[in-house]
């Protein structure tokens, strides 16, 4: 009896066991790193707004201290589906990391900021065979030395051949006969195709460690963020949870196809300086823009309008007796800029709703060349990918009517005039 108890039980317990191994240890393995670590309740939160829609971040560099590909999926619902159950056979990550990491590059420079002279680090990755290679801005701005770390850990010198301020993007450039062998160059996906829950990796050189990779998903797609050294905002970039820290950035943030979806460039911070969760990337479509001219030119011209404004909201639509929610206010038109040649107007006053003082009198953009604009960030969008000299015909809300302009872009002004 007792011999048939203990059976009995051992039956039980072997069915427990089964049942934890075909549940648990999946979960385990095959959710992301963050939900096993340690929690830090002194992370802190993103500031308060700089600018419309625009969150405080730091840039995730220290201040001075394939050519193979995976197979193409048919769209992002269905490689996100395939993501989670290559993750769960815990190969794909490794293929992708041995496939791709030789592309990805750490970058030393010594550089002269602020009257001192200082080293700093960064990472990037290379564009094509000829010894490009696409980096942050910021990571080799002022630079009297730029030195190239390959994968096996072979060094050489690189020269900047081209830098863009407002976008934030760099490229430098080796001699293509130092790449050891197995480098390869890393392809350019669509960012425009990126959705949010998608899983991602970043590889870069987090405080000087390089070849690191690290994994997590698409947080939001859309952002805008500062450029650092301008008054311009980044359109398009991509948020990430993947740990991106001081050392990361311009390094690539790739999907689970192999392609480079986004720049690594900053992260939102508390006070902190390192990985909160937040990260944010350059979306490769702003590198397929600009990158073609810096090799070629050294520079990017950017197209401009000029006109700054926000983006409508409740306060803005009461105090303008709007009938809609929807689209760009401006408050003020640029002296002598394409907006104040085609005669946009800027708020002409301003009102009190709710003892908040709101502008009053501006025009409000709600489409461009046939485009919906549903915010101050879509009219950023639909003029920074065209090009100077493309005229834009808006459809504006002016005292209760709806008329059209047409705006011919320039360049980008160095210097705003006040």
């Amino acid at each position: 009896m007792r011999n048939r108890q203990w059976a009995i039980l051992a039956a039980i317990g072997c069915l427990a066991l089964v049942v934890f191994v075909v549940v648990a240890l999946p979960l385990v393995f095959f959710l992301p790193g963050w939900l096993r670590a340690e929690v830090r309740e002194d992370a802190g939160t993103a500031q308060a707004t700089v600018a419309p829609e625009v969150i405080e971040t730091q840039q995730a560099v220290p201040t001075f201290t394939p050519s193979v590909t995976m197979q193409q999926q048919q769209s992002p619902e269905g490689r996100t589906v395939q993501a989670l159950l290559g993750l769960q056979q815990g190969t794909d990550l490794t293929r992708l990391y041995e496939q791709l990491s030789p592309g990805v590059v750490s970058i030393q420079v010594f550089a002269r900021r602020a009257g001192q002279v200082g080293e700093g680090a960064g990472s990037g990755f290379i564009i094509d065979e000829q010894g490009h290679i696409v980096t942050n801005n910021h990571v080799v701005a002022g630079a009297q030395q730029v030195t190239v770390i390959y994968f096996n850990g072979i060094e050489a010198r690189a020269e900047i051949v081209g830098t863009d301020d407002d976008s934030d993007l760099a490229v430098i450039r080796v001699d293509p006969t130092t790449f050891p062998e197995g480098v390869g160059v890393l392809p350019l996906g669509d960012s425009g195709q990126v959705v949010p829950g998608e899983w991602v990796v970043a590889i870069g050189n987090p405080f000087g460690l390089g070849g690191s990779l690290t994994l997590g998903i698409v947080s939001a797609t859309g952002r805008l963020i500062p450029s650092g050294a301008t008054s311009f905002a980044i359109p398009q970039a991509i948020q990430t949870d993947a740990a991106i820290n001081p050392g990361n950035s311009g390094g690539p943030l790739l999907n689970l196809d192999g392609e480079v979806i986004g720049v690594n460039a900053q992260i939102a911070t508390g006070g902190g300086g390192v990985n909160s969760g937040v990260g944010f990337a350059i979306p490769a479509n702003v590198v397929r823009l600009v990158v073609p001219s810096l090799i070629a030119t050294g520079s990017y011209q950017w197209p401009w309008m000029g006109v700054e404004g926000t983006s409508v909201n409740l306060l803005i639509q009461d105090a303008n007796d709007l009938e809609t929610q929807q689209g760009a206010y401006i408050d003020r038109v640029v002296p002598g800029s394409p907006a104040a040649q085609a005669q946009l107007q800027g708020s002409r006053g301003q009102t009190s709703v709710g003892g908040i003082t709101v502008p009053t009198g501006g025009d409000v953009i709600i489409e461009a060349n046939g485009t919906q604009i549903r915010d101050f960030a879509d009219l950023l969008v639909v003029t920074a990918f065209r090009n100077v000299g493309d005229q834009l015909e808006l459809t504006i809300l002016r005292d209760g009517q709806e008329i059209t302009e047409t705006v011919t872009l320039a360049p980008r002004a160095e210097r705003i005039p006040q």
